[in-house]
């Protein structure tokens, strides 16, 4: 008899529907700024707001030298190469079929998971992924999408996959010493001192009078979204599951994502939205409580 998680539910499922959102609304701004430059203004924005978060508790370990690399390499894959990817790639597709594109994230948590962790997906949880990957398959096998999305913008998206399932299984490891509040901070400041050169690079160049001032507002609303309470958000229901079962919730960012493309004025087709059910039950499948779970 166990308790059925909801709190962390709960917490994953906010997280990556705030991610899908700032997905969506990141075309937008990458169209009003180049995309080192954004990177810099986010997570320099951020590193403001979480100023208070980078202190030690005291009940916490001081940082080993495996914590450290750990949290370089959380913020390298996860922050850096994910955003780079993903808005690199957002410029050569789609908001609609990008979320597509990114309901591949449980099927590479789970396979990382397994190599990394050696963790072992019940079979809910497989069956939860294949539904996502069976989501995936059904839009590929069409040309919904086609005339917005270059092969090119396909490939830095399914990077950017990989880079956010890698960002969960290393996730995982770091939750349990740190706590979310001090992983937040500090994998945000990695990902400032990674950025910097290349955002002061395209700085100098840039007219900071040509946005306007709904563009700054996202803006705020990204840094806000993306390096603090989603990256909070997960890492506190993270602590709680195993990491595959916690990566099929990445289903709820493509629905996201979706939701704010329709609201931009793409247009969802029937496989597409085929797809996203097909999400949806996947992490019905993952989380139903079974015959052993406790009301």
């Amino acid at each position: 008899m166990h308790p059925i998680p909801w709190r962390a539910y709960a917490l994953l499922a906010a997280s990556t529907s705030l991610i899908g959102s700032y997905v969506g609304l990141s075309k937008l701004l990458v169209a009003a700024f180049p995309v080192f430059l954004l990177a810099g203004l986010r997570f320099a924005t951020a590193a403001v707001l979480m100023l208070p978060w980078l202190r030690k508790p005291a009940d916490e370990a001081p940082l080993d030298a495996r914590s450290r690399g750990l949290l370089f390499l959380e913020s390298f894959l996860g922050n850096f190469l994910f955003s780079i990817c993903m808005l690199f790639g957002l410029r050569q597709s789609s908001a609609v079929v990008a979320g597509v594109i990114m309901a591949g994230i449980p099927a590479a948590v789970a396979l990382l998971s397994w190599a990394v962790l050696r963790e072992k997906p019940t079979g809910r949880v497989w069956g939860g992924i294949g539904c996502a990957v069976a989501g995936i398959a059904l839009v590929a096998a069409g040309r919904e999408g086609g005339a917005d999305t270059s092969p090119l913008g396909a490939a830095l998206l399914v990077a950017a996959v990989f880079c956010e399932a890698s960002y969960v299984v290393i996730g995982k490891k770091l939750t349990a010493g740190l706590s979310p509040r001090r992983i937040s901070a500090l994998i945000n400041l990695w990902g400032l001192v990674l950025v910097s050169p290349l955002a002061l690079w395209q700085a100098a160049s840039f007219d900071f009078t040509a946005p306007e001032p709904h563009h700054w507002g996202l803006l705020l609303y990204y840094a806000a979204t993306a390096s603090v309470f989603t990256v909070w958000l997960w890492m506190a229901g993270l602590k709680g599951l195993p990491a595959a079962q916690a990566g099929v919730f990445m289903v709820f960012l493509p629905l996201s994502t979706a939701l704010v493309g329709l609201l931009m004025g793409e247009s969802l087709s029937g496989p597409q939205a085929l797809a996203y059910g097909l999400a949806l039950a996947g992490v019905l499948l993952a989380t139903w409580p079974g015959r052993g779970a406790r009301r």
